[in-house]
């Protein structure tokens, strides 16, 4: 992935960073990305902490099949690692902001995709396998109430 998919960027009232070949699952990042996209950050991560804790679920809309329902939100899962990845991404976006000299408090995810990441080998001699790798962007924006 070179540069960044989102067009129409505006450096004055967004901040944006991205996580490259991170060893999370494309299926469950794309599932993440459009339950929080548009969301405030602090609402993203309190729902991220939630399904960590395994007490919220992600609904899962597109790559649902053959899954369990979960209580009020129908098929879905808990993906911790892929949650766990995200949180991390959405304090860097947090940090860019700061930087930036944004109020960190109104930042509303304006964009995040998740896109196929390089495949590597898995270390070792018997099976060959390739590892899982997602790189994923996220653009936020200070809104203006």
């Amino acid at each position: 992935m070179k540069g960044y998919t989102f067009k129409g960027y505006n450096g004055e009232h967004m901040a944006r960073a991205v996580g490259m070949a991170l060893p999370i699952s494309f299926k469950q990042s794309v599932e993440i990305c459009s339950f929080i996209e548009s969301k405030k950050i602090s609402d993203a991560k309190k729902i991220l902490q939630r399904v960590s804790e395994k007490k919220t679920a992600i609904p899962f809309k597109r790559y649902n099949w053959d899954l369990g329902h979960k209580k009020e939100t129908g098929p879905g899962r808990y993906p911790e690692k892929a949650s766990s990845y995200i949180i991390k991404l959405l304090e860097s976006v947090e940090a860019n902001a700061q930087f930036k000299g944004l109020n960190t408090s109104n930042l509303v995810i304006a964009h995040i995709s998740a896109h196929k990441g390089g495949k590597a080998w898995h270390y070792g001699r018997k099976t060959r396998r390739k590892m899982k790798r997602t790189n994923i962007e996220l653009i936020a924006e200070e809104n203006k109430k």
